[in-house]
């Protein structure tokens, strides 16, 4: 089993993910960290289903533009959708390692949580530089996959759900090594702040119980489990929610860096 498969299928789950109350969280310490301001040109590469560029179109206001890029047909349509009417945004097709913009063109960058699903982390980051303007501002946001705590009666089989879930991605633990990467690439005053995300609550504005759908289809087609097993995990999940006992909780890292002058 390799990595999801962002069809409209997924394009539907991650609608309701990004509405969620821990998402909307997210979101708003992402603004925070780009500061993005009127006027300037923005770029999201992975924009999915348009949240960051529909809500980057206010931040900049009519002399501001946004340009949003993602690999897959459907996410793109979605955020077609959500953009529909806005005048100063892009929506183009393309790959996070090869970014069909000019050199120095943007004032600021925002990728979340894209780069644990690329293989070439370095050509990423490369083409984020690339794209800045002397003076511009990326925001990288990713989990550490690795740090997930999550409670079951049966860890044996969580162990097993969370390894399996692990292979979706290129690197479930890049924030690790992140910073010195980025440094690489040759951004500098690079700050990373660490947030955790955790509830002991079963509510779908939580970001555990709101991923569990998604990774259920995952589990379902894993090598190792099947649609059986992956709805018994799941089921375990909602009877320890009916009982008071569920528990979820990860950490998720904000990087930012600036291309020198």
């Amino acid at each position: 089993m390799g990595q999801l498969v962002f069809d409209e299928t997924l394009a539907e789950q991650m609608e309701v993910v990004y509405r969620s109350r821990d998402v909307l969280r997210r979101r708003r310490l992402v603004y925070e960290a780009l500061g993005a301001q009127p006027g300037e040109r923005i770029l999201d590469v992975g924009c999915g289903p348009g949240f960051y560029a529909s809500e980057l179109l206010d931040q900049v206001g009519p002399d501001g533009s946004v340009v949003a890029l993602d690999a897959s047909e459907q996410m793109l349509a979605v955020a077609a959708h959500r953009c529909e009417g806005r005048r100063g945004v892009e929506l183009r097709q393309a790959d996070a390692t090869s970014l069909p913009v000019d050199d120095a063109g943007f004032d600021r960058a925002v990728c979340v949580q894209v780069l644990e699903y690329v293989t070439d982390v370095e050509a990423a980051l490369g083409e984020l530089h690339r794209a800045l303007r002397p003076g511009g501002r990326l925001v990288v946001w990713d989990v550490d996959w690795k740090t997930l705590s999550w409670h079951s009666h049966d860890p044996a089989r969580m162990d097993r759900a969370l390894l399996a879930w692990d292979q979706h991605l290129a690197d479930p633990s890049l924030p690790r090594t992140l910073a010195p990467r980025m440094r690489a690439i040759g951004f500098e005053a690079v700050e990373m702040e660490g947030h955790a995300f955790a509830t002991a609550e079963f509510t779908p504005d939580a970001y555990g119980s709101a991923l569990l759908p998604l990774i259920t289809d995952y589990l379902a087609t894993a090598d190792g489990f099947g649609p059986a097993e992956a709805e018994a995990w799941a089921d375990e999940q909602r009877l320890l929610a009916e009982r008071g006992e569920f528990y979820f909780a990860c950490m998720q890292f904000c990087f930012a860096g600036t291309k020198p002058r």
